[in-house]
């Protein structure tokens, strides 16, 4: 099942967050996204389309991105798996290793924020 929230937002713009695109398209193939929301929540909606945005721009294969539909009760699968407390939560996993989390909010945008994290684990794009 998918997040309906996760549709790229169209009038997101990349130019305004080329760094963050280039950090996603450069490790995007070797990660695996896990993405913990649901539709009729508030914060998912406000935020899951820019997130979805910035992994389309940035090519992450969507066989790599996988949806967690939770219900109201912020019940649903991999909720106890993977530590589910609130949403959004994104797990990013590298090699089957946790190397970043997102969850509910942060001072910059998901997207933002993840390629930070994966940076400081990873090594930058340049030292790729």
């Amino acid at each position: 099942m998918s997040l309906e929230t996760m549709e790229p937002n169209p009038v997101w713009v990349e130019d305004a967050y080329a760094e963050t695109v280039d950090v996603l398209e450069a490790y995007g193939a070797d990660l695996t996204v896990r993405v913990f929301g649901g539709d009729w929540c508030k914060d998912c909606r406000s935020q899951l389309p820019d997130f979805g945005a910035a992994l389309a721009a940035a090519e992450v294969p969507t066989d790599n991105v996988v949806h967690y539909e939770l219900d109201e009760d912020k019940q649903g699968p991999g909720v106890d798996e993977y530590d589910v407390e609130y949403i959004p939560t994104v797990v990013v996993e590298h090699d089957g290793e946790e190397i970043a989390r997102f969850v509910e909010e942060e001072a910059v945008p998901i997207a933002v924020y993840l390629a930070e994290e994966i940076e400081a684990e990873l090594g930058t794009v340049t030292d790729r």
